[in-house]
C-alpha cells in the first residue's frame, strides 16, 4: 500500500503538518517512515483511524498526556475513559458556572444589600474535637479563627488524620489574607485545588488518604462557604437552624433521585459512602456559595460524628441556648457522647456580633 505524504495525510485526518510534527516528537503518532534523502514523513493510510481519533480527541480538548492513554487502551476501555473525562470536565464548567454567577450577582449588586454598620462586624467562636466512645484514634480536624472557620474529616485508616489536618493547615493563610468580598470565592476556589493537592501527595503505594473539608472565610459582612464531602455548616438566624450544605454521600444521590426517603438513608449501611472527598477521584469539585452575615448569626461547621447522632432540633436547641461559642461547642460534644459517640466529633461554631 502506497504512503502518503504528511500533506497528504494532513488533509486526510484534518490535522495540521505541525501538529503531526509535535505528535511524532511526543511519540503519540509516529509516521510509519521517513524518506532518507528529504527528511519527508510519510505516513501509512492504516493510521488513519488513530489519528482521526487524536483529532477528536483534541477538538474535545483532552490534554495530549490522556490521549496517549486512550490511544493505548482497548475499544471499550477507551470509550469508558472518555466519558469519565468528560464527566469530569462538565462537572468543572458547572462549578466554575456557579462561581462565574455568583461574582456577577456580588459585583452587579444583585444580592442582599448589606448595611454599613455590618461591616464592623466581629466574632466569637470556639473549635473543639473529641474522639468519640468506639475509636481509639481521631482523625477530625478542627480550627477557628476570625476570618476562618474549618472543619474536615479525614478517611478511617492510615493517613486519615494527616489529611485533615493538612487540608485545614493549607486553607490557614487565608486567615492573613485581607481581600475584598468579591475575591472570597476565587480565592477559596484556588485554595480548595490546592488543598486537594496537598493531600494527594500524601499518598503511599499502600494508602490513598482523603478527607472531608467544610470552611468558611469572611470578609467584612459578606462569608464564603466552600464544602466538599459530608462534613456540614448550619446556620442558626432568627431562632431557625437552617443546613447551608449537601452531603456528597452515595446515600444522598439516592434521596435525590427518589430512591431512598430520609427515614432510610438515616439508617442505610453505606451511608458514609462518600461521592465526593479532597484527594479521591479524579479531580477535586467543590460546592462554594457566597452569603451575607447578620449580627446575631451563630454558624455550627461539624463532622458527621455529630451530624449523625443529633438531630437538627437538638441541634438548634443548644446553639440558641448556649451563652457563648465556647459553652455550645461543649455541649454538642457532649449531646454526641450521650448518644453513644460511634465516631470522632469535630464541631465549629461562631457567633456575629455587631460593634
Amino acid at each position: 500500500m502506497e504512503l502518503l505524504t504528511i500533506g497528504a495525510f494532513a488533509r486526510a485526518t484534518h490535522l495540521t503538518p505541525k501538529a503531526l510534527r509535535l505528535y511524532d516528537q511526543l511519540g503519540l503518532l509516529p509516521p510509519a517512515a521517513v524518506d532518507p534523502e528529504s527528511g519527508y514523513r510519510l505516513y501509512d493510510p492504516e493510521q488513519l483511524p488513530l489519528a482521526r481519533l487524536v483529532a477528536q480527541l483534541r477538538r474535545l480538548g483532552m490534554p495530549l498526556a490522556e490521549i496517549r492513554t486512550v490511544c493505548g487502551l482497548e475499544p471499550v476501555a477507551a470509550a469508558e475513559a472518555i466519558t469519565a473525562y468528560w464527566q469530569q470536565v462538565t462537572a468543572d464548567t458547572a462549578a466554575r458556572a456557579r462561581l462565574a454567577g455568583l461574582l456577577v450577582e456580588h459585583l452587579s449588586g444583585r444580592g442582599t444589600t448589606v448595611s454599613q454598620a455590618n461591616s464592623t462586624l466581629s466574632v466569637r467562636y470556639a473549635a473543639g474535637c473529641d474522639t468519640g466512645i468506639v475509636r481509639d484514634s481521631n482523625e477530625d480536624a478542627a480550627y477557628a479563627g476570625e476570618r476562618l472557620l474549618a472543619v474536615a474529616d479525614g478517611m478511617r485508616g492510615p493517613g486519615g488524620a494527616a489529611a485533615s489536618t493538612a487540608a485545614i493547615d493549607a486553607l490557614k493563610a487565608l486567615e492573613l489574607a485581607d481581600v475584598p468580598a468579591a475575591d472570597l470565592l476565587s480565592m477559596l476556589a484556588g485554595a480548595v485545588a490546592d488543598v486537594d493537592r496537598t493531600v494527594r501527595a500524601l499518598a503511599t503505594d499502600d494508602c490513598q488518604p482523603v478527607t472531608t473539608l467544610t470552611a468558611l472565610l469572611r470578609s467584612g459582612s459578606r462569608v464564603a462557604l466552600v464544602h466538599v464531602g459530608d462534613t456540614r455548616a448550619y446556620l442558626l438566624r432568627g431562632g431557625e437552624l437552617s443546613l447551608l450544605t449537601q452531603d456528597h454521600t452515595w446515600v444522598q444521590t439516592q434521596v435525590d433521585h427518589g430512591r431512598l426517603d430520609r427515614d432510610e438513608a438515616a439508617v442505610h449501611p453505606e451511608r458514609a459512602l462518600l461521592v465526593r472527598a479532597l484527594g479521591g477521584g479524579r479531580q477535586v469539585e467543590a460546592d462554594l456559595a457566597l452569603r451575607t452575615v447578620l449580627p446575631g448569626d451563630r454558624y455550627l461547621l461539624c463532622s458527621d460524628g455529630l451530624s449523625a447522632v443529633v438531630g437538627r432540633a437538638e441541634l438548634g436547641s443548644v446553639l440558641s441556648a448556649a451563652a457563648d461559642p465556647e459553652v455550645a461547642v461543649r455541649d454538642l460534644i457532649d449531646l454526641a457522647r450521650a448518644a453513644g459517640a460511634p465516631d470522632n466529633i469535630a464541631c465549629v461554631v461562631a457567633e456575629l456580633v455587631a460593634g
